[in-house]
């Protein structure tokens, strides 16, 4: 009783992964949890970098490229995001989004 308990929960784990791939612009569940993980590393990098005000800055990735979307109060706040966000394991590119505060 316990095994089918433990097959089914994880069947349904693995039903609700793929579904939310689907919905997910075809992507696959193994890159989409691989895309989440590179998201959370990018943010965690973000958030450690004295330079740059991580909780204005988005992330989201698609397929290992990361768009990163918010406010910087500097052009160099701007590139220094995008600089730290391609130095994460498994980032193949950065599309710089991040519009610079008008003062």
């Amino acid at each position: 009783m316990m095994k089918r308990r433990h097959f089914l929960a994880a069947l349904g784990t693995l039903v609700l992964l793929a579904g939310c791939a689907e919905r997910r612009y075809q992507e696959s569940t193994g890159q989409y949890l691989d895309d989440t993980t590179i998201t959370a590393k990018v943010k965690a990098a973000l958030a450690g970098d004295p330079a740059v005000s991580a909780a204005q800055v988005s992330v989201k990735t698609y397929k290992g490229t990361v768009q990163l979307s918010g406010f910087a109060d500097s052009e160099a706040e701007k590139r220094r995001a995008a600089q730290v966000a391609s130095t994460v394991s498994g980032v193949k590119s950065v599309e710089n989004d991040i519009e610079v505060k008008q003062r």
